[in-house]
């Protein structure tokens, strides 16, 4: 039973870093490819098949998730000041980390600071600072280790997250019309039941 335990753990810990490194690699996807380094696994930690199946479609939600927070100034700021202003890189990094998280870790808080890093990511590529891109990566993945893998592991693990994070997509397209919202209703419940037997199929003794 032990080691099941572990292999889970260490599963939950390939999947955020696949995960984070997902959703910079999506935010990057329309620049030129010579502008962006490559961005291999810090840890070396590659995930399986299945787990990467899970890391697309949870990549899928945060990307529905973070269009609303391209409408807070706040945050947009924030991101902003990532390539500019003074203080360290890193120091601006933790202040919003810290401002996402200022009231409790929650996966969609969770979903939040991944966005963000990519939106930063693709921030310092245009400020011509693409050697930031890595440090970006390296920064949210420490972050996650350090201050979110524990509660994850806490609350069942990624796959867990599943169903908070599809309410979650759900409320951010709320503004849309009843047609749109209805087709993103599926798309959630869809991926959602998908990834969940898929990862349940894989993971059966």
């Amino acid at each position: 039973m032990a080691n099941g335990g572990n292999c889970m753990s260490g599963s939950d810990e390939r999947i955020g870093e696949a995960l984070i490194k997902e959703v910079i690699e999506k935010e990057l996807q329309d620049v030129p490819s010579e502008d962006v380094p490559p961005l291999t696994p810090l840890s070396g930690l590659q995930p399986t098949q299945q787990e990467q199946t899970l890391v697309t479609q949870l990549g899928k939600m945060i990307r529905v998730i973070g269009d609303r927070v391209r409408d807070d100034k706040e945050f947009q700021d924030a991101v902003d000041g990532m390539s500019r202003g003074p203080g360290s890189k890193w120091d601006r990094f933790k202040d919003v980390a810290h401002k996402v998280f200022e009231h409790g870790i929650t996966w969609e808080r969770i979903a939040v600071l991944f966005y963000v890093a990519g939106r930063m990511a693709l921030r310092m590529v245009e400020a011509h600072l693409p050697q930031s891109v890595r440090d970006i990566l390296r920064w949210t993945v420490d972050f996650f280790k350090r201050n979110l893998l524990g509660w994850i592991r806490e609350h069942g693990g990624w796959i867990n997250s599943f169903s908070d994070l599809a309410v979650a997509s759900v409320q951010s397209v709320s503004c849309l019309s009843s047609h749109s919202f209805g087709l993103v209703i599926m798309f959630v419940a869809g991926a959602a039941l998908g990834s969940v037997i898929t990862w349940r199929l894989a993971t059966r003794p």
